[in-house]
This record gives C-alpha cells, structure tokens and sequence, in this order.
C-alpha cells in the first residue's frame, strides 16, 4: 500500500484546474478567467489500485509574481526570509503566501510535478517561465512538461512538433524529465494512459511497483469504459438494422380514387402512408442517437445531453421495397401487349423490384400481367410495402456514430457540459477511412439483421467489428497509445 503524489503546478490562470476536472472526471475546486482562483492546495485521489494504492493530485495556487516568489523560497532558511514569509506574507499578501506554502508542500509531498503550460503562447513569448523553471529546479523534483490549450484536435505530427518546440526552450533545465500534450478540453483518453507511463517511469524506485499497478487499475477502468461505449453503438445500430415499416397496400376502388386524386388535386394516398412510415423510422433513430449519446457521455463522467439531429435530411437514406401494384400493372396492361405488359409492372414497382417483369409480361401478354403480379408479389411474400434503412446507410451511420464517441471521448469536463462541435478536422475524417475494410464483413451483418430481425443476435456480431474499428481508428490518430487500447 504505497501513496503516490503528483503536483499541478503553473503560472496563474494557465488551465490547471479545468485539467484536474478533466482527469478526476469531477468539478473540484473553482474556474474563472482571474489570477489566483485557486488559492490553496487541494488535494485528490486520481485512482486506487485493488491493493490499496492511492494516486494523488495536488492542484496547488498558480504564480503570480514568480521573480519575488523565487526570491522568497531562497531566502526561507533564513530568519529574515522565515518572517517574510510566516507574518507579514501571511497577513499581507495572502494569495502570494499560499504560493510559497504549496510549493514548500509540493517539495516534501510529491513525487512527480506536472508542470502546465499555455500552448496557445510561444515558448519565448512566455517570459515568466524562465523564472519557475527556477522556481520548479529548488522544489528538485522531476518535471512532467504538460501543454496545455492547445486549441482545436490536431495531428499527432503537430503535437509533437509543438513538444520538441518547449522542450528545446527548456533543455537547459534538467527538472524537465517529460512532456506530453494534455489539453484539459480536447485530451483523449487513450493520451491519459501516456501521463500514466510517465509518472510511473519517473517515482522513486522503491514506488515503481505501486505506480504499476495503479497504472493498471487506470487502464482497466478507461478500457471498461471503452467496450461500454461499443456496446452502446452496437445496440444503436442494431435497433436499426432490424427497424422497419410496412404500409397496407390499396384496394382497386381506393386506388382508383387515389389517382384521379393525385391526377386532379395532387393528393397521394399510397404517399401519405410512406410518409408517415417515414416520420416513425425517423423518430426511432432519433431516440436511439439520443439515447446512445446520452450513455456514452455519461459513461465518460460528462455532463449535458446529446443534440437533435437533421432528422429530413436523412429520410432519404429509406430504402423503399413496394409491392409491385397488382391492379395499376393489370390497367397498364389493358393498354398495351405483349412484352409491354411486364413493362408495366415493372414500372409500378418504382424500378425497386420485379426484374424479370418484362420476360413474364413478353409470356403471358397484356391481359395477364395482373396475374403474373400478383403471382409475383405472392411467391416474395410482398403483400404490402416494406420500409427500412439501406445498408449503405447503416455503414455510414457507424462513421457517424463514431464521430459522435470520438467527440464524448476527447471532452474536457472542464470544459463545462458536453456540447458536440459541427467542425471535424481532416486528419480525423482521414481516420475514418479505415471503415472502407469492414464493409463487406457489415454488409452481411445488415442483410442477416433484416433476415432475422433479432436484435440481440445483430448486437453481438457488431460488437467485434465496431471495437476493431474504433481501435483502428484512435490508433490512426495516436499510434503511441496502443497500451491503452489493449484490453487488460
């Protein structure tokens, strides 16, 4: 049972507690666009292991004026320093004495220091940081460099590029053990396990088994929430693979009445019909969208709730299977003979089925066509239209869907409640591709989900492919975090 501590240390108002929400998955301590919101050390357990070891974080008041505070941690051994700092700092300057504390703190009870910075600025145009590398160098514990607010999702080449950049401005301090990229609003998980590693690799000797293991315990708690995630889009595209809608088809005399109707006042009853089956899809996949994206954020220790999609836009994505029109085929039939008789029923069909019409109608000409129809539409078991999602679309869903868990899974909770943004960088749209070699592997698992319609049996055969495909993914997009990505 071994205790690990780990201070958040930066200049003031650089990110460090939105950071700490991010990694706590909770809203400790206050937020604001101020100097010294933090003003004392506030101290949290990031993780347990089963064996009863704790990681700390330590989110300690930012610097202020670092020049004087180094001064003052100079002269500390000192008594003329000593009462600068315990009487008049104390009850003068009561944000500057909480600096001098946290740091004193900081030195004898951590082990690795997070160091944040503003990854917004240049490091040269950072002038203040010269100053607590200084500062950073007399506390004489490892430094974790973290950049922080680096702004949109962006390519693991630019992050890194970005790294190199600080980590040359700071080569002359040698406190600067590692740096990562870590933004409190736009980390993914899987960078957490990286942090993880680092800490580890960096703990005195007789700590590295505990940080071990307490690495462990964070890697099986985030993979648990992994396979939860897929579990959720796999129910999502499940529902919707099996869903469908059927439509009565018409008697004669109501279709009869129906186009003198369409013809005369440009009403369509059969179009009604559609179009309400249509409304009913749409709203179940609305739900389930919903529904998923409500699990995933809560899964991921989020707050807020998921947004409406375009739901109109989508209902183009129905494939319509209609029953060839028995009597609109007999009266085309009526008209014309021989081969044109399977002409018409193919065309009653909308072109979405009977392909053999035209070699029927040639057979038994145009008086037989409504026979052959309705043999037709009997022998298919076509006996009213059927509505359901084409499986072109429910492949495109999953890139959809998995934008949505690729949003949920790199939100900050510092960032305040969940909001998804419309903007997808390329280098993420590029990573999708890999979906292009799962295609006909999920072409069969759609076509046996409208066969079946056995929602749990469709659920489980899209567990392996979406879990696959979305650690190809996120590997695509952080090929050094594989460890997080392989399941305890």
């Amino acid at each position: 049972m071994t205790t690990i501590g780990v201070g958040l240390i930066s200049h003031t108002n650089a990110g460090k507690t939105t950071l700490a929400r991010t990694l706590l998955r909770s809203d400790i301590g206050e937020i604001g666009d101020r100097a010294h919101v933090t003003d004392v050390s506030e101290r949290h357990v990031l993780i347990e292991s089963t064996q009863g070891d704790v990681l700390e974080l330590w989110d300690t008041p930012g610097f202020g004026d670092s020049a004087r505070l180094y001064q003052r941690l100079k002269g500390q051994a000192d008594p003329i320093g000593w009462a600068l700092t315990q009487i008049w700092d104390r009850y003068a300057d009561r944000p500057f004495w909480s600096g001098q504390k946290a740091l004193v703190s900081a030195r004898q009870s951590c082990d690795v220091i997070l160091y944040v910075v503003n990854a917004s600025e240049l490091p040269e145009d950072a002038r203040y940081v010269e100053t607590e590398m200084k500062i950073l160098d007399w506390v004489g514990k490892p430094v974790i460099l973290v950049l922080n607010q680096v702004g949109p999702l962006r390519s693991q080449a630019r992050s890194e590029a970005e790294i190199a950049l600080w980590r040359s401005h700071l080569a002359a301090h040698s406190c600067v053990r590692g740096a990562l990229s870590l933004d409190a609003f736009g980390r993914c998980w899987v960078q957490e396990d990286r942090l993880l590693a680092l800490i580890e690799a960096l703990v005195p000797d007789e700590k590295k088994p505990a940080g071990a293991r307490l690495r462990a315990a964070w890697q099986a708690r985030n993979y648990q929430t992994f396979e939860h995630s897929q579990q959720t889009l796999a129910h999502e595209l499940a529902c919707l693979a099996v869903d469908e809608e059927t439509f009565a088809k018409s008697n004669l005399s109501q279709k009869v009445g129906g186009w003198v109707k369409s013809s005369v006042l440009g009403a369509d009853g059969e179009a009604a019909q559609l179009k309400a089956a249509q409304q009913a899809m749409l709203q179940r996949l609305e739900s389930l969208a919903r529904a998923a994206m409500d699990m995933m954020i809560k899964l991921h220790g989020l707050s807020g709730k998921a947004a409406t999609e375009p739901l109109q836009e989508l209902a183009r994505e129905l494939a319509v299977e209609r029953p060839t029109d028995e009597h609109k085929a007999g009266l085309w039939g009526g008209l014309v003979s021989g081969a044109a008789g399977g002409l018409a029923a193919d065309l009653a069909t909308g072109g979405l089925s009977f392909g053999a019409g035209a070699l029927i109608g040639g057979v038994v000409g145009a008086l037989g066509a409504l026979g052959a129809v309705q043999a037709y539409n009997t022998a298919r078991g076509k006996g009213s239209g059927r509505l359901h999602w084409s499986s072109d679309f429910l492949t495109r869903r999953i890139a959809t869907a998995l934008l949505g868990y690729l949003a949920v899974a790199h939100f900050g909770r510092g960032r305040g409640e969940f909001v998804q943004s419309e903007s997808v960088p390329d280098h993420v749209k590029q990573a999708l591709g890999v979906l292009n070699q799962y295609r006909s592997q999920l072409d069969r698992i759609w076509q046996s989900a409208r066969r079946d319609r056995d929602v749990a049996g469709t659920e489980q055969q899209l567990v392996g492919p979406l879990t696959a495909l979305s650690r190809d993914v996120l590997l695509t997009l952080y090929p050094d975090c594989s460890a997080a990505l392989t399941k305890p």
